[in-house]
């Protein structure tokens, strides 16, 4: 847009069309609000286009056109007024269907439902209105309107929101979303697709118009595959789940043909929209959809992404978990179309982390992920859950035996401590709680609770658990101080995606200060 105000400038019709075919719309929608004609807010906007080119030569910053061509079009509709007098008359109604695929009924029916919408709508202060005909009608992206009126997205985001919550409270129909979309887009199919059922409820109770399919799958935990779906794989990923985690292998195997049959039959939405986060459980997810998708005929379907780091007032944005109802519907609308940059990336990582190869999983810090902006954190987290060439710990045991250390003795506190500090994780109770257990198991274990008291059953209720007080026992603190050695408790036996790792020999170590994964084929001196 800046490349065709400067060739404007310089007296280009070309780029002076594009600017027209650009800002018309926008431009109608201000002056109609001011006009309340449609005849009369068309001759404003082309007065406008004449004075903005005749005096385009003063503009300094072409970053300034949008809000500067509205002045102009308000100053031209102020002349109108000033000068003309005229009956007001609603917006034109718009039909999608001609009279003989309607009945006559129908017809009427839709009719009456337009004017209710519009008079509603005029009803919204000038701010609200000019954003929401912007945003629906005109079909404008939030940073273009945010551009053209001048105010930041996140004023914009609230403006918008703050218009549904009121044509809410008036419309005596569904949301104003499911209303215009019914109306004008023929009753858009959508599904959104999120992370966790905390979110799917609140996207429920609120103004998100669509299906919803909360995918339940923890890929940062357990052996993963490249080919989730093939059955030895799934079997092999259920029987370790219910061992380890205490998730029941029919119910897993169950609930992952549930989420996997509503995804195959995703023809039938004009977009799909994927709402996640950036921490690991989350690039994990949607690593995998996005390789999913990518060898799919997606036909009519439209993909779109809401992936987000932080929220405005949130100190420290653990996930969408945190966001209420209202908070998720100021998200409505921000996300961004999926194109093939994102579906090859995502494959190309979601291959890499299930890989056996280490050489493959340090690749994927080498890769350019700048279309998925969180990946690169969140598989660097990944790999450095491997054992470190310092001690053997990977990063879950080291920062949780420092807590420990440090005073935090009580397992819900370390939890959350251990959480908060490696939020970039994502990593769930049950999670924590397996990795808890396995540094207190062994002859010479790095943890004890209660001194003597073996870890309890997490997978069963145990009140008294919180209560319960963990201690570093001398050969953690020997190794948190890198005089031994983790490997050679014999304790090692994990996932790290598609690697495992186990035994007192593990052949890849994590280098935290050059961020790089060594491969060790030298057997550990535990003497």
């Amino acid at each position: 847009m800046f490349q065709w105000i400067e060739e404007a400038k310089r007296g280009s019709a070309e780029a002076q069309e594009s600017l027209v075919r650009h800002f018309t719309g926008m431009a109608l929608a201000v002056a109609y609000d001011k006009l309340q004609d449609p005849y009369l807010a068309e001759d404003a906007v082309q007065e406008a286009f004449t004075e903005a080119f005749a005096n385009l030569h003063k503009l300094q910053d072409p970053r300034r056109f949008p809000g500067w061509f509205k002045v102009i079009v308000e100053r031209q509709c102020y002349r109108d007024l000033r000068r003309k007098h005229f009956q007001m008359v609603p917006i034109h109604e718009v039909e999608l269907l001609s009279e003989e695929q309607r009945s006559l009924e129908s017809v009427v029916e839709k009719r009456e439902m337009i004017s209710q919408l519009h008079a509603t709508i005029a009803d919204l202060p000038s701010s609200m209105r000019i954003a929401v005909q912007l945003y629906y009608f005109q079909g404008y992206s939030l940073r273009e309107i945010s551009q053209y009126m001048d105010i930041s997205l996140p004023a914009l985001k609230k403006r918008l929101f703050d218009a549904r919550r009121k044509l809410k409270n008036t419309l005596h129909v569904a949301d104003f979303v499911s209303v215009f979309t019914d109306l004008y887009e023929g009753g858009r199919r959508m599904l959104h697709i999120v992370n966790g059922d905390s979110v799917g409820d609140k996207l429920k109770q609120g103004n998100i118009q669509g299906d919803i399919l909360v995918w339940r799958e923890l890929y940062s935990f357990g052996p993963v595959f490249k080919r989730m779906d093939q059955p030895g794989n799934r079997k092999a990923r259920a029987q370790y789940l219910e061992h380890t985690l205490g998730i029941p292998e029919k119910e897993y195997i169950e609930t992952c043909e549930t989420q996997e049959r509503k995804l195959q039959d995703f023809r039938k939405y004009d977009e799909i929209v994927l709402w996640f986060e950036h921490d690991l459980f989350d690039q994990t997810m949607l690593a995998y959809l996005l390789h999913w998708f990518k060898k799919q005929a997606l036909g009519n379907t439209k993909l779109s992404l809401l992936c987000i780091g932080a929220y405005p007032g949130i100190e420290l944005f653990r996930g969408l978990g945190q966001l209420s109802t209202e908070q998720l519907e100021t998200l409505s609308g921000t996300w961004h179309a999926i194109g093939k940059e994102e579906l090859m990336l995502g494959s190309k990582l979601w291959e890499a982390y299930t890989s056996d190869q280490p050489e493959k999983h340090q690749h994927m810090l080498e890769v350019d992920s700048s279309a998925l902006p969180f990946a690169r954190d969140a598989f660097e987290a990944h790999l450095a859950r491997l054992p470190s060439v310092n001690n053997g710990l990977g990063i879950i045991e080291q920062t949780t035996l420092e807590a420990v250390a440090g005073g935090t003795d009580k397992p819900y506190e370390l939890f959350r401590k251990v959480g908060d500090q490696l939020h970039v994780l994502g990593m769930g109770d049950l999670e924590f709680w397996y990795y808890l257990a396995k540094m207190t198991e062994g002859p010479d274990p790095l943890l004890l609770i209660d001194g003597t008291e073996p870890f309890p059953d997490f997978k069963l209720s145990v009140p008294q658990f919180q209560d319960r007080v963990l201690q570093v026992t001398n050969r953690g603190r020997d190794i948190l101080d890198g005089k031994a050695e983790y490997a050679c408790t014999g304790m090692i036996d994990k996932w790290v995606g598609g690697l495992h790792v186990q035994g007192e020999t593990p052949s890849w170590r994590w280098n935290p200060e050059r961020k790089f994964v060594e491969r060790t084929d030298n057997r550990t001196d535990c003497r």
